[in-house]
């Protein structure tokens, strides 16, 4: 049996390996034959794990041989942010500085689940330095396109992430999320971009931008490998201070009950306007879907996004600051640039940020008493073009790098759980709507999803035109 990487998802995958219609072997051996051939054009991959992604196939195949039990993702490749740690392998979170560390030790803990749920670890993958941006265009380890259009930018800083499945190279990344990094290239290269609760999921392995900000999470083709992606990774993690002890949660034999009963909205006022008409019209292709009427307001989200970026930059800053000081040649110029502003904030703003957030997650926390989901635009326009640095919308210029997070920003901000489902258009590049949910109400969001997966022409991961 042959196996098209870029027309079936990771369970079918499995199902195919375990029920002996291909082999581990065989999965791997394409999986790398086309990363080979595509990356030097998509630049997705920093590192590849060729030796060791077969080794753990042929151990797949001979455990499947023997009768054993091989775990739900049985040789299903996957890849992930070059941030997380990779045993044999040094982080470099995007950074010229880092690639001087030593190898890590252990794998990060969400890569040691997955390779323990039977999947194969094929590769680190580009991501904007020290996952401080929205685009992944890396002066050290160059821009990753996005597939759809190779001129356009992927998004970041999860970009190589998000284009790495658009692009059909492997089925599942990981990647990680502080003010929008899995959301905004989930909906720029039309993919499934999932960031949990957080905490819900553990960081433990994962080099930190911004501490009280940081998610990881997953990209996938499929809701169905979303969900299984997130239920292997949850449960509580000692290596992860913030990871809560709350026991996990299975969504899987939840996907099908359907939306009877769930109060969903349609986010009005910060999350209606800044963007392009076509971004709104696919938020209201996917209320139409659910049959939603109702809308809600979000009070100072604006402000939220304000606050978020006085904690990113101090954090972030802070992180950095005796490289800023000793070799500032060696960051990438726009990502020491807003080190170095955030080094340069007030103290008394951080705190009165802080401060904020938790007035402000109250009054998001009353709105969750009134609906179960709200629905929202991800990103505020398609995916901008490589270098680009300024864009007009609704008669407006403004900067492409910071505004992609506009719809971002203000959930990740308190830590809600969110979803970016890629709205299929005609003629036309991906966009996402974002399926918000209260903390830990992950199964709901999925539940959404899975209904317009499987009731909705207008949900589904994107088609690219040349393969």
């Amino acid at each position: 049996m042959t196996i098209n990487l870029n027309q079936i998802d990771a369970v079918a995958i499995a199902t195919a390996i375990k029920t002996g219609k291909t082999t581990a072997e065989n999965v791997t051996k394409k999986c790398l034959e086309q990363i080979y051939q595509r990356n030097q054009t998509l630049n997705c991959f920093t590192a590849i794990t060729r030796e060791s992604a077969l080794n753990s196939a042929k151990q797949i195949d001979q455990d499947i041989a023997q009768g054993k039990t091989p775990g739900i993702l049985a040789g299903v490749p996957f890849a992930v942010k070059n941030l997380y740690d990779i045993a044999g392998i040094t982080t470099l979170a995007g950074a010229k500085i880092n690639a001087e560390n030593r190898p890590a030790t252990q794998d990060a803990t969400a890569v040691a689940k997955l390779k323990q749920a039977g999947a194969i670890l094929v590769g680190a993958l580009n991501m904007d330095e020290y996952a401080y941006g929205f685009v992944t265009e890396n002066s050290h380890y160059g821009a990753t396109p996005n597939p759809h259009d190779l001129t356009r930018i992927s998004g970041g800083s999860s970009g190589g992430s998000a284009a790495a499945v658009a692009a059909g190279l492997v089925p599942i990344t990981l990647g990680s999320d502080t003010n929008g990094s899995i959301r905004v290239p989930a909906s720029l290269c039309g993919v499934f971009g999932f960031k949990p609760t957080y905490g819900r999921l553990s960081r433990a392995g994962v080099f930190l931008f911004a501490s009280s900000l940081d998610h990881v999470g997953s990209f996938a083709r499929s809701v169905q490998d979303i969900t299984t992606v997130y239920d292997i990774l949850q449960g509580s993690d000692a290596r992860d201070p913030v990871c809560t002890n709350r026991p996990p949660e299975s969504c899987l034999p939840q996907l099908n009950q359907g939306i009877a009963g769930l109060r969903i909205a349609v986010a009005d006022g910060h999350f209606a306007k800044g963007g392009e008409p076509e971004v709104f019209a696919a938020v209201e292709q996917v209320a139409e879907t659910l049959g939603v009427t109702q809308r809600v307001t979000i009070p100072e989200a604006h402000r939220g996004r304000a606050a978020a970026y006085i904690i990113t930059g101090a954090e972030g800053a802070n992180l950095h600051l005796d490289n800023l000081r000793t070799r500032p040649q060696d960051f990438d110029p726009a990502t020491r640039d807003r080190f170095l502003a955030g080094a340069l904030i007030p103290g008394d703003w951080y705190i009165q940020a802080q401060r904020f957030r938790r007035w402000y997650q109250g009054c998001v926390e009353e709105i969750f008493k009134e609906v179960d989901i709200i629905l929202a635009p991800t990103t505020p326009c398609v995916a901008p073009l490589l270098g680009q640095e300024k864009m007009t919308i609704a008669g407006e210029e403004m900067l492409v790098r910071p505004h992609l997070g506009l719809y971002t920003q203000p959930l990740s901000f308190i830590g809600l759980p969110v979803l970016s489902v890629p709205v299929r258009r005609t003629n036309g590049l991906p966009l996402g709507v974002q399926i918000i949910a209260a903390p830990y109400n992950e199964a709901l969001i999925l539940r959404v999803a899975a209904f317009l997966e499987q009731n909705s022409q207008i949900l589904d991961v994107a088609e690219l035109n040349d393969e």
